[in-house]
């Protein structure tokens, strides 16, 4: 099977479903002529013009507010806020509007709307450019929250996105887009709420978010050979959350390790935790996770406050030791 980047798989999903019906549109900063700073919407301005790929003033009520209002009248906007950060901005139109707006009319309305953002640490873009917020729309019931750690996940998960009737967060991380792997070339989707193991193993759960996917299975290659064996869970998407495949693996295991760039507290980890100890699983457990700090903008001082590969396999010799 082929290799495209990550960037490649999502300029591809997003031509064919703009090709496929002409209610799909893209709005966002910098998404025209530039085709986005990492290249995932390049061409499409050529190919389909500005009327359905919308270059943006820098305002990010304006961009959620014009997909959110498009949406409701029966289009299926793919809107950009460039960097999650940012999302900040447009917070009332997300959180109060359309989340709620299908419930609030007793389904009476749709938000087709998937809102694409970048996140996470590790390019050097200091605080205002490195946050993981996935932890902020997970808490907030009528959104789906997705999170593709690989090339064949984001074109798959996006299908789905944008398939979908309700509003849908896809957050991908900024160190992912110059990733490789296969994806196949036709049209396929993966549907929400169902992780991927991406290794088995027997001794030790990583349950891992978005970038951290790509630390986990160095971790876990690491791990193989002192003889631990780590299966890497993938959950993809957030809400909905696969509880099922994560405590299925911490049943056989015994240990969990959940890693996440957000910052530890209430992070993703804190809510997965919660579920394996509601389920009344006796497991040791560990975060390895962001520490509670804005992220700095020199190398050192970051790479000491996120989570890497020997984070999570000291946590892991930790527990199995």
């Amino acid at each position: 099977m082929r290799k495209i980047n990550y960037s490649k798989a999502i300029l591809e999903t997003l031509d064919a479903a703009m090709e496929k019906d002409d209610r799909v549109f893209l709005a966002g900063e910098d998404i025209g002529v530039q085709g986005n700073i990492f290249g995932a919407t390049y061409g499409l301005l050529d190919k389909y013009g500005p009327k359905r790929v919308r270059n943006t003033p820098i305002s990010e009520i304006a961009i959620i507010g014009a997909g959110l209002g498009s949406a409701v009248l029966g289009m299926r906007p793919v809107v950009e806020i460039m960097y999650i950060d940012f999302t900040n901005c447009a917070m009332d139109q997300i959180v109060n509007q359309a989340s709620k707006l299908h419930y609030m009319t007793g389904g009476k309305v749709n938000v087709p709307m998937v809102i694409r953002t970048q996140g996470g640490a590790g390019a050097g873009d200091a605080a205002q450019h490195s946050q993981c917020l996935e932890g902020f729309f997970m808490h907030v019931p009528g959104l789906k929250v997705v999170l593709p750690s690989t090339p064949y996940d984001v074109k798959g998960l996006l299908n789905t996105a944008i398939e979908d009737n309700g509003p849908v967060m896809v957050i991908e991380h900024k160190m992912l887009y110059t990733t490789t792997g296969e994806v196949p070339e036709g049209y396929y989707n993966i549907p929400f709420g169902k992780a991927d193991i991406k290794r088995e193993g027997k001794d030790v759960t990583i349950v891992a978010i978005s970038y951290m996917v790509l630390e986990a299975l160095r971790a876990a290659e690491e791990l193989a050979g002192k003889g631990i064996e780590a299966e890497v869970i993938d959950p993809r998407t957030l809400t909905p959350l696969d509880r099922d495949t994560i405590l299925s693996s911490v049943r056989k295991t015994g240990r969990l390790i959940v890693t996440h760039q957000a910052v530890t507290t209430l992070g993703v980890g804190a809510e997965i935790l919660a579920i394996v100890a509601e389920e009344g699983i006796q497991a040791k457990v560990k975060r390895v996770a962001g520490e509670d700090t804005p992220i700095p903008y020199a190398k050192p001082l970051e790479d000491r406050v996120i989570p890497d590969k020997d984070k999570i396999v000291k946590a892991a010799l930790t527990l199995v030791g």
